[in-house]
């Protein structure tokens, strides 16, 4: 679980500026130089620092802090610390304390550990001759990171002055709300974390317990006592709180960008609405995006995202005026058809103004959030009678919204009636809302195949009438209800779902809960509920379903057994932004354009007809040939010397599945794109079976291909979907081979249902099945597995095998190398656009400088000393069962005569690599 965290963390981290960071015109250009050091810290503390410049040296930039999430290092960084380079900036990574080749202490952003850290950082900065300073010892420096780097960027404006402009992503404002939301310990996360950095790497379990490991001794022992506990108490919530941002947020006063996730049950919402008010509120620009992914998976919208920081720092850091920093406000919404190509897509809604949670127009008072979005206990409390004066339609349907200020609030009544639950002993069995750390699970939710599990006995739900109109929930919904308990203490989970119109499914959006504990309700107690902070649609007819439940497998309930009667005292309060509103397509402008557009057409086809019939002839001695690419070359638009795709040449066999590696930026799809014709080569030649490809080839029907995604209608099963898409290209039916392809895709039954239903590894499944319409000779895959879990990775590595045994031929681009590894027989490997090395799988992996002897001995360290002594060896470590020697003027040929000579009990003699260290190698990357 351990290592599935880090992965996941390490993914955040490339939400920021990863691929393509702003405007290419904007970029410096040229190789970015790299410089790495250990910068030892008053106190003894030693980071691990890597330094990125490009362009002339003597020309004065703004510097950018930027570094890691939780479990990471520097290295998780690297790509984007290149592109800012690139892009004009100075950039400076490090590892955090305890993670990476840093030493020190976790100390979970401790104000004199981490945070003095980045001030020390920022000492060193201002001493470089490239780097623009403000004054003396201050210089032009903004800081931006992911989740716990997103929570140092935070830190660093407050206690450092020198800061000018930040950029936090997924993140908190107030750590012990995040943990302890409404007092109530989220056992789940915090243990993740706490017993992943409490274990020493690579030592054993201490005999007495788990150790404080790589944390500072009080975090531990805070996290201990609550975790036994199963309650924080008030020295937990004053440690965690005097290390996190909220302690120091009057003195954040600089630009501040946030991108929060909308599926993250870890750092939800709430936690960018504090931080954005109470920055706002020291009058600093703030804009605020919510992004569709977040801790709990989803789409972390990297490029959209890291250009939009790019551009914040651009602004405010190179004080260009010119740039535009986007909206105010933008959240992203999923649903919609795309009318260019029937793709569901994410849509983006923008504000002028950010609308807050609450839906709270100006002027009147508000009503609470509790901070973090998770619930409250404790809100402003309305004179007898008020609680029910939205609640007069006749459809249960309310509208308390303020025109003109973009936030309004519509209220649901709920019925009045009383029901009675049970606490388990112990909390268990516990209800399921989400599985912290498992991707995709929100997207399921939404798509109304959500883990949600409410146990029978150990709830109450109260339903609204079905919604006259439909509805976007956009914030935190609430209502107040009375609470009575055996105990005198109840914990609640509070949770909102949509409720289809037959009543057979129900949507918990984004998979959120709110606990909320209460204290002192022996003889019942009013209480207000602040639901999860959303953004949703419900549809005409659904209906809101408000309930309670005892238990929740994320968080720790009471042990006790206790009996809970719940009754709703006043409506649903939902909050909306009627001023957060979609762009829609212009539809007037098309009456008009319809005649130029045609002409427009016309001319295109003549053009496309043309560059036709002057294709060159086919070439018979290729006709077998599935790809022969030759001189390659794209250049990047508006420049005349730097190119995406440089010179490549290779060859592609029959029965081959080949795998194009190469890191970001390496020129793949750039690459795969010209190969389907969607752009054309500024230089070189590209044949597929003979024949040249110019856009509109008619061997283009030899080739099928899943590139950038497919588009799929949700509302159409995943059978009509690819009977449309055949449809769409004019062949007859019986030429799609339909059965054929979805026997090697392994859809099943699955076919019948609609595609909005499916999960991440279904619908790309079912694109893989629409690439295999016709049975092509040629199947192009751009990142297959992306959003899949390794079960369904596997089943995808099967389908490409078995579709190339039939004799036909995979072209796949994947960053999974121990997939690509198990599932291809050859590789191009490429960077910065070249070529680098093209063969064999066994070739490539077997051509490394490293070999293993085996030995017939039980002690093979003893004939190490005398090995690594022969010419040609550079070293010889001793491992189970022989030794490993790296190379060194020397081949594998020529080393057996000297074993030999030693008279070493030798077995075997072969190379010791896999392909990640092949890759690497090649790529000049560090290992």
């Amino acid at each position: 679980m351990a290592r599935r965290v880090s992965a996941v963390l390490a993914a955040m981290a490339l939400v920021m500026l990863g691929a393509g960071a702003g405007p290419a015109a904007a970029d410096s250009g040229g190789s970015v130089h790299r410089s790495d050091a250990m910068r030892t810290m008053p106190g003894g503390a030693r980071i691990d620092t890597s330094y990125f410049t490009a362009g002339d040296s003597g020309k004065k930039r703004p510097a950018v802090l930027l570094t890691h999430g939780f479990g990471g290092s520097k290295a998780d960084v690297r790509p984007q610390a290149e592109k800012l380079a690139r892009h004009g900036y100075a950039v400076l990574t490090w590892s955090a304390r305890s993670f990476g080749k840093s030493t020190g202490k976790i100390g979970l952003n401790d104000p004199k550990g981490e945070v003095a850290d980045v001030s020390h950082l920022i000492d060193w900065l201002a001493t470089r001759p490239e780097v623009r300073l403000d004054s003396k010892g201050d210089p032009r420096v903004g800081v931006t990171g992911a989740s716990y780097g997103g929570a140092v960027s935070l830190l660093a404006a407050g206690y450092d002055k020198r800061v000018d402009a930040i950029a936090p992503q997924i993140t908190y404002w107030n750590l012990a709300d995040a943990l302890f939301p409404n007092n109530v310990f989220k056992k789940l996360w915090a243990g993740i974390f706490f017993t992943s950095g409490s274990a020493d790497i690579g030592a054993r379990p201490s005999a007495t317990g788990i150790g404080c490991g790589r944390f500072e001794k009080k975090l531990c022992d805070m996290y201990q006592r609550v975790a036994v506990k199963g309650k924080p108490d008030a020295a937990a919530r004053e440690l965690l709180e005097e290390r996190s941002p909220s302690a120091v947020g009057d003195r954040i006063k600089v630009p501040t960008f946030i991108a929060q996730g909308q599926t993250d049950s870890l750092f939800p919402l709430g936690q960018a609405d504090a931080m954005a008010k109470r920055i706002k509120a020291n009058g600093a620009p703030v804009d605020v995006d919510w992004i569709a992914g977040g801790h709990d998976g989803g789409d972390m919208e990297v490029d959209r995202v890291s250009e939009r920081v790019t551009h914040w720092f651009d602004r405010y850091l190179k004080k260009d005026t010119s740039v535009d920093t986007g909206p105010a406000f933008r959240v992203s919404r999923t649903g919609g058809v795309d009318s260019t190509d029937g793709a569901a897509r994410l849509r983006g809604a923008d504000g002028s103004s950010y609308p807050g949670l609450t839906g709270t127009a100006p002027g009147r008072a508000d009503r609470g959030t509790g901070g973090d979005g998770e619930g409250t206990g404790a809100r402003r409390s309305k004179a007898p009678g008020q609680e029910g004066r939205a609640d007069t339609d006749s459809a249960g349907q309310g509208d308390r919204s303020d025109a003109g200020d973009g936030s309004g609030e519509q209220a649901f009544r709920l019925p009045r009636s009383t029901e009675t639950f049970s606490n388990p002993p112990g909390g268990a069995p516990p209800a399921i809302s989400s599985v912290p750390g498992v991707g995709g699970a929100a997207q399921l939710a939404n798509a109304g195949l959500g883990l949600s599990i409410d146990f029978p006995g150990q709830f109450a739900r109260f339903e609204t009438k079905p919604l006259t109109k439909g509805l976007r929930v956009t914030g935190t919904p609430t209502t107040r209800v009375r609470v009575s308990s055996t105990t005198g203490e109840a914990v609640l989970f509070a949770k909102v779902y949509d409720v289809s119109a037959d009543g057979k499914q129900q949507t918990l959006p984004s998979q959120l809960v709110s606990p909320v504990r209460v204290d002192g309700a022996k003889q019942g107690k009013d209480v207000d509920i602040t639901l999860p902070a959303v953004d949703h649609q419900v549809q005409k007819g659904h209906r809101l379903r408000l309930v309670l439940s005892a238990t929740d497998l994320g968080y720790a309930s009471p042990a006790e057994p206790a009996t809970y009667t719940v009754t709703p005292v006043t409506a649903l309060h939902v909050p909306t932004a009627p001023g957060v509103t979609t762009a829609a397509a212009s539809l007037p402008s098309w009456v008009w354009m319809l005649p130029a557009a045609a002409a427009v057409v016309a001319l295109a086809l003549l053009v496309v007809a043309r560059r036709r019939t002057a294709a060159p002839p086919a070439d018979p001695d290729l006709a077998e040939v599935p790809l022969r690419i030759t001189g390659l070359s794209k250049r990047y638009a508006r420049s005349a010397d730097r190119y995406a795709v440089r010179d490549l040449s290779f060859e592609v066999g029959k029965g081959q599945v080949l795998g194009l590696l190469g890191p970001n930026g390496a020129g793949k799809t750039t690459t795969l794109r010209m190969l389907m014709g969607l752009i054309t080569p500024d230089a070189g030649e590209i044949r597929v079976f003979g024949h040249a490809i110019r856009p509109g080839a008619p061997v283009l029907s030899r080739v099928g291909s899943f590139v950038e995604g497919a588009g799929f209608l949700p509302h159409l099963t995943g059978r009509a979907n690819l009977d449309l898409y055949w449809q769409a290209t004019g062949r007859p039916a019986e030429d799609a081979h339909i059965e054929e392809a979805l026997e090697i895709a392994g859809l099943g039954d699955a076919l019948g249902r609609a595609v909005r239903t499916y999960s991440q590894g279904m619908r790309q499944r079912l694109a893989i099945a629409q690439a295999m319409l016709g049975l092509p000779d040629l199947l192009i895959l751009d990142e297959p597995t992306n959003g899949l879990d390794p079960p369904q990775i596997r089943e995808m590595r099967e389908v490409m095998i078995r579709y190339a045994e039939g004799g036909r031929t995979v072209i796949v681009s994947s960053h999974l190398l121990a997939e690509v590894e198990q599932s291809c027989t050859h590789l191009v490997v490429m960077d910065r656009g070249q070529l680098v090395q093209a063969g064999p799988v066994a070739e490539i992996i077997g051509s490394g400088d490293t070999v293993f002897v085996g030995l017939a001995t039980d002690t093979p360290d003893v004939l190490a000393d005398r090995t690594g002594e022969l010419p040609g060896v550079a070293s010889a470590v001793a491992t189970d069962g022989g030794l490993l020697l790296r190379l060194d003027g020397i081949t594998t040929q020529e080393l057996l005569p000297e074993l030999v000579k030693l008279d070493l009990p030798v077995t075997s003699v072969g190379p010791h690599r896999r392909l990640e260290d092949a890759f690497l190698h090649l790529i000049g990357a560090d290992a």
